[in-house]
């Protein structure tokens, strides 16, 4: 009997053990999630002021002070705009057209 009962101790002591060890185990995992989920946030956060930015560099206004500024681009006079219509024939590959 007393063989059985040291057993039993044994195996106790064994599970309880294991136990402390497993919520340990689940206490630094849940740390870590933690972490890691901030993190997330935080990479959610830049995504969106990234965005925001390359909206603004998209904008209109500055492409065009970009244009005018960097590259010295104006807009042509009247006279120098000419609108191409695409016919049939200049829609052909080259290799095609007769």
């Amino acid at each position: 009997m007393v063989k059985l009962n040291l057993i039993l101790t044994v195996a106790l002591v064994a599970v309880a053990l294991s136990v402390v060890s497993a919520r340990h185990q689940a206490r630094k995992l849940f740390v870590a999630l933690q972490a890691e989920q901030s993190h997330a946030r935080e990479l959610e956060v830049e995504w969106g002021q990234l965005q925001l930015e390359i909206s603004t560099w998209l904008m209109h206004n500055r492409v065009e002070e970009v244009a005018r500024g960097r590259l010295n681009m104006v807009i042509p006079a009247p006279g120098r705009i000419y609108v191409l219509q695409p016919t049939m024939q200049s829609a052909m590959p080259m290799d095609m057209q007769p």
